[in-house]
């Protein structure tokens, strides 16, 4: 962007999965900047304050595109190098000296500044002291309540992927490297591509999903099988797409996959030829779900 008003727009928050209140705060200034900038971090704050990650919800590839579509540029931040600060300091030293930040905008419930001490009012105050333009944007609701990462990763955990498309505006999907497997499905008649979940990210329920696979800008219906294939006897969880109406050879490619709906929970059966024949139904029944899919989000 090399026209329109001098200095930045800064959108602030987490902003870990880009879902659509995340949207809401990024695209909230209408206004033409020379620079539109979303502020990030490279990993989620709860590293640094507890020790943990709380779930990955988006590929590296797939932020990067969805914050392209919105039309801004990430700014990568490490959050150890701002936690200290005052909410006075954050907003001359980083948002102002190092952006040069003429407009921002937060969601409601905005915290920052060391022991996160800073809200929307604070900055409201800072803002309009230093005639700096401010946008807070109000809770974009799901079913009545805030939509948030939180409430995003337990609606994968339960395998509810209405839910999880509703909040985050999109398909939830993946494109991890295709990996050689043990070739199974190729004897059950099912060829696979084999696909590890990087660390930390989020994993969805264990079972199987209609799905759609997106290889080299074409989609296909498929079916999805995410576990440790206990008939199989292994432990390494993963997931194992069926694409119909492919052929090729995928391995070290990264293909997207689209998770549209379960289908039903992962299982064990007494023989190979059993988990053929489901197989078989599974097929079936995800041609019929897809069918009737309008393929939005992809």
């Amino acid at each position: 962007m090399t026209e329109g008003l001098c200095g930045a727009f800064v959108a602030l928050g987490t902003f870990d999965g880009l879902h659509i209140g995340h949207k809401a705060v990024i695209t909230a200034e209408k206004t033409e900047y020379q620079r539109k900038i979303a502020l990030m971090f490279t990993h989620h704050p709860q590293v640094d304050l507890k020790g943990e990650n709380p779930g990955v919800l988006i590929t590296e590839s797939k932020e990067k595109s969805v914050l392209e579509e919105w039309g801004v540029t990430p700014q990568y931040l490490e959050f150890s190098e701002i936690c200290e600060l005052s909410p006075e300091d954050f907003v001359d030293n980083v948002l102002i000296k190092k952006y040069n930040a003429k407009s921002l905008a937060c969601g409601f419930n905005y915290r920052f500044g060391k022991n996160a001490e800073g809200t929307s009012d604070t900055l409201l105050r800072l803002c309009a002291e230093r005639e700096i333009k401010l946008t807070v944007v109000d809770a974009v609701e799901y079913e009545n309540e805030p939509v948030s990462s939180t409430r995003i990763r337990k609606a994968l955990r339960d395998g509810d992927m209405k839910s999880v498309k509703a909040m985050l505006g999109r398909y939830f999907s993946y494109n991890f490297e295709v990996l050689h497997g043990d070739e199974r499905g190729r004897i059950l008649g099912s060829p696979t591509i084999n696909q590890f979940f990087s660390e930390n990210f989020s994993v969805p329920q264990y079972g199987v999903y209609a799905s759609f696979t997106v290889v080299d800008g074409k989609k296909y219906p498929s079916v999805t099988n995410i576990g440790i294939r206990p008939t199989i006897g292994n432990s390494e969880k993963r997931s194992e797409t069926n694409i119909v109406g492919f052929e090729g050879d995928l391995y070290g490619k990264c293909p997207e996959v689209f998770l549209v709906e379960k289908i039903r929970g992962e299982m064990q059966f007494s023989s190979l030829d059993e988990l053929s024949e489901q197989i078989a139904k599974d097929r079936k029944i995800a041609l019929a779900i897809l069918k009737g899919e309008a393929i939005d989000g992809i």
